[in-house]
């Protein structure tokens, strides 16, 4: 497929989505919120459609284009005055009507940028035997515990819904946390305390995580476009090397020429700390596990993650950025 529309084209994904695509060939009409940062490319149209869940003639912006990457919505967050209608408006209503819209402007394949959240918060051991250890499947039941993987979940229902009445390809993408240049949230606050040098107390945290780097999730984007067996399938990602946190951390602060330090802190102190101060959440990601099984993904599409963890956090720290 030569034409393909992006929405969140100025996001942290959808901006070098844009580059790798327009590198492969690809025209892109990206779709942003608001006035954005604009790559120089004439194979790069911008259209500023504000918010997404107002009304929009998503019909004559998809005309004469053959695929769309949906990549903007509500992402995951901590506020606690966030109400469930709020990911539902904009994860799942305004994801179905552009969908529907997608149809009658005749576009072939719709790929959603969906969550591991979708399949549950964290994994977790079986018997406290490691190789009992649970890891989210493809074909795990949902299990979504918060309003944002709710919210995703109800998204992927009506995606298939649609694919089904219409013909719509429909290609399902379930992220673990991504991570690369410009990446913001937790993950750039715990760069900047790596930075500073600041010891952590995590020496007795020996979890286990899934994570991606941005330039493994285009690659494999890349093939979703054209892929013949793509559609009808719902892929689970990741890097395909799991870390416990003092592992990525140690990632980090060798790319940085930095070196990180730890103290023993006991699990349940850190939890009750996390409780008082309302962040059971955050502190739930740092030592909790979540594995992902990416062997459908591999086998389907015949992929291999291209970059190693290792390149991948360099890549973060430095800037490096392989499709320019």
């Amino acid at each position: 497929m030569k034409k393909v529309c992006i929405t969140g084209v100025n996001g942290f994904i959808g901006e070098p989505l844009s580059k790798a695509l327009v590198a492969s060939g690809k025209k892109i009409r990206g779709f942003t919120r608001s006035p954005c940062n604009q790559i120089n490319s004439n194979e790069i149209e911008y259209v500023v459609i504000g918010d997404i869940t107002k009304n929009i003639n998503w019909s004559n912006y998809l005309k004469g284009y053959e695929c769309i990457i949906h990549c903007a919505g509500k992402a995951h967050s901590t506020n606690k005055n966030d109400k469930l209608d709020d990911y539902l408006s904009i994860n799942t209503v305004s994801t179905r009507v552009l969908a529907e819209e997608a149809v009658k402007a005749g576009v072939k394949r719709f790929v959603f940028l969906s969550s591991i959240k979708v399949n549950g918060e964290s994994t977790f051991k079986i018997n406290n035997e490691d190789e009992n250890q649970k890891i989210f499947t493809y074909n795990d039941t949902p299990n979504p515990k918060d309003f944002y993987g709710v919210s995703k979940l109800e998204a992927e229902k009506a995606l298939r819904k649609i694919s089904v009445e219409s013909g719509l390809e429909l290609v399902i993408l379930r992220l673990p946390l991504v991570y690369g240049y410009g990446v913001k949230g937790n993950l750039l606050k715990l760069i900047k305390l790596i930075n500073l040098g600041t010891p952590l107390p995590f020496s007795l945290i020996e979890n286990q995580r899934s994570l991606i780097g941005i330039d493994n999730l285009i690659d494999l984007l890349l093939i979703c476009i054209d892929h013949k067996k793509a559609p009808g399938n719902t892929f689970l990602v990741s890097d395909n090397e799991d870390l416990s946190t003092t592992e990525l951390i140690n990632y980090i602060a060798t790319a940085m020429k930095r070196s990180s330090y730890f103290f023993p802190v006991p699990i349940s102190i850190l939890k009750f700390i996390s409780f008082i101060l309302r962040r059971k959440g955050d502190m739930e990601r740092l030592i909790g596990n979540l594995q992902i099984d990416i062997s459908q993904t591999r086998k389907i599409l015949n992929w291999e993650p291209p970059f190693s963890v290792d390149e991948g956090i360099k890549r973060m720290v430095r800037g490096n950025d392989p499709f320019i």
